[in-house]
């Protein structure tokens, strides 16, 4: 019964953090747009549920506020464990390959000239 009574208590304040931030970075954005915006660009200001929207707005365009690996880290894991598969001639073709596609970044013809 004590166990439980703890997990509740746990969960209620987690929710009570994660609401209480959540108002707070929705006021801190509200008050940085009103304080640059309008001085910088001659933007009107806004208010604080107008901030929230421009917060879930570049929650969409631009995908920030990562609470779980995607796909970049499963990408990264797969790709580091097929170096770690290649020998050292394998390793050499592929930096080879990739400075062929990338460009003269990192080969000896991008050094400047003395």
């Amino acid at each position: 019964m004590r166990t439980m009574i703890n997990r509740v208590v746990k969960v209620l304040t987690f929710g009570l953090m994660a609401a209480l931030f959540f108002f707070l970075f929705g006021y801190v954005v509200m008050l940085l747009w009103n304080w640059l915006m309008p001085a910088l660009f001659g933007l009107h200001a806004i208010g604080y549920w107008q901030a929230i929207g421009i917060l879930f707005l570049s929650k969409i365009l631009f995908g920030g506020f990562h609470g779980r690996p995607g796909r970049r880290s499963h990408w990264r894991r797969r790709m580091m464990e097929r170096w770690d598969r290649m020998t050292p001639e394998e390793r050499e073709k592929f930096r080879q390959s990739m400075r062929g596609r990338c460009g003269p970044f990192g080969s000896p013809a991008a050094e400047p000239k003395a």
